[in-house]
């Protein structure tokens, strides 16, 4: 089932959101040791996917190129100013918390790399392991803003759903167009880069010096090219 990591990770929200409504006292220690330890999970799913390549020369150049071209194209820049014009504007628009919840815990839970990545897993190879991962740190993300800014939170997993679930269909239809020799070696080759801003990902959790994990995601574009001209230069 394509969408089923998907689902999963709406369901973990609402059911963490109404855990934060229900409960609403978290020591910071406990938030701290929680969070450290997801992070940790993170961090070892991201280096089980990152050996999963074939070429690994292909996996250095796709970084290596995908972080210059993010770098320039400031993706994470830009991510962050549209993240902070749409809350400003349901700020202007709405009132109460609900519109703070609602757009705090969309902003956090569908912009990032774990988002796109684990929706082309899912949809190219049916593996939701990252999707299910996020799910685990979304939902527990949800418990402590639901205690904190109501019920809005819950409400995000809507947009979550239909952002990730767009990506993961979309990935399952373009592979139903591509030869399987392609789908073979495109899989592995961006499950390994997928895999390497899983573990950045892990790290920003842990709280080592932030990573920007989004300016790494033209790699995965880069990664495609890289396996086609692969292709055509031994066919």
């Amino acid at each position: 089932m394509v969408l089923f990591g998907t689902i999963v990770n709406g369901l973990a929200i609402i059911i963490g959101a109404w855990l934060g409504m229900k409960f609403k006292k978290f020591s910071t220690e406990m938030k701290d040791t929680v969070m450290k330890a997801i992070g940790l999970a993170v961090v070892v799913l991201g280096i089980n996917m990152a050996l999963k390549g074939e070429e690994f020369l292909i996996v250095i150049f796709s970084l290596a190129l995908g972080g210059v071209l993010g770098e320039k194209w400031n993706i994470e820049g830009k991510l962050n100013e549209m993240g902070q014009a749409i809350e400003r504007k349901m700020k202007r628009n709405t009132e109460g918390k609900i519109a703070e919840g609602f757009v705090a815990a969309t902003l956090l839970f569908v912009v990032g790399a774990m988002a796109i990545i684990g929706a082309i897993d899912s949809g190219l190879r049916q593996d939701h392991s990252v999707l299910l991962t996020k799910s685990v740190l979304d939902g527990f993300s949800s418990i402590v803003f639901a205690a904190t800014m109501g019920i809005g939170v819950m409400f995000s997993a809507v947009p979550v759903i239909l952002y990730q679930g767009a990506i993961a269909l979309s990935a399952t239809f373009i592979v139903q167009f591509i030869p399987q020799q392609f789908i073979d070696s495109f899989i592995s080759e961006v499950t390994a880069v997928g895999g390497i801003m899983i573990i950045a990902i892990g790290l920003n959790i842990l709280g080592i010096p932030k990573i920007r994990v989004a300016n790494l995601l033209p790699a995965i574009l880069i990664t495609i090219l890289f396996v086609i001209g692969k292709i055509l230069w031994f066919s």
